[in-house]
């Protein structure tokens, strides 16, 4: 915001901007102000308004995009959630004979979850490695976009990757959990 000397703006004709800085409420200041400046100039037009509310305002439009990119980012983290859960359930369905085989050998039950998760861990290393490679390449076009923070942000890329390991984790224990209570005779028989 800049202010100017009223000489500078002619057309608009002679005004004047002041500033008051007040701890007492601006409604307050507003009407003891216009009041004062009545009695002793009837013939000038005051308008007040509060700096601070005016930048607030001003900064509707990003609070708004903020809100929408966490909705949005909320509902990204639900959805890998529910396809990681997918993919690694249709792979266990897929190994359910493999795994009747395992158990039926004496495979321990934490064995079959490690067995699991282990595959689900490599799906998110290379989620996050392909993600953190294209973000990387994305960040300079992105970067006007971002403020106070730079492109290449390693905290940012380091706490998402972070929260997908966390995600991936809920979202595989269930089918691993579910994978290490079958049962190897129905499982065998299924074959």
């Amino acid at each position: 915001m800049t202010f100017a000397p009223a000489t500078q703006f002619p057309a608009q004709g002679p005004w004047t901007v002041m500033m008051i800085h007040s701890n007492a409420p601006s409604a307050a200041i507003s009407a003891t102000i216009k009041r004062r400046w009545a009695a002793k100039h009837p013939d000038v037009i005051v308008e007040l308004g509060d700096f601070q509310k005016d930048i607030r305002d001003g900064l509707q439009g990003e609070r708004m995009m903020a809100t929408v990119s966490r909705f949005f980012g909320v509902l990204a983290a639900l959805l890998a959630m529910v396809g990681l859960y997918g993919v690694i359930s249709f792979l266990v369905a897929r190994r359910r004979n493999e795994i009747g085989i395992r158990l039926a050998l004496g495979a321990e039950r934490g064995q079959v979850v490690a067995m699991v998760m282990r595959e689900a861990a490599r799906l998110l290393l290379i989620g996050v490695v392909t993600g953190a490679a294209l973000s990387l390449l994305a960040g300079r076009g992105a970067g006007s976009l971002l403020f106070g923070l730079r492109p290449y942000d390693p905290l940012t890329l380091v706490t998402a990757a972070l929260l997908l390991a966390l995600i991936a984790a809920v979202a595989s224990f269930l089918p691993a959990r579910r994978a290490s209570k079958l049962d190897p005779m129905v499982a065998l028989r299924d074959e």
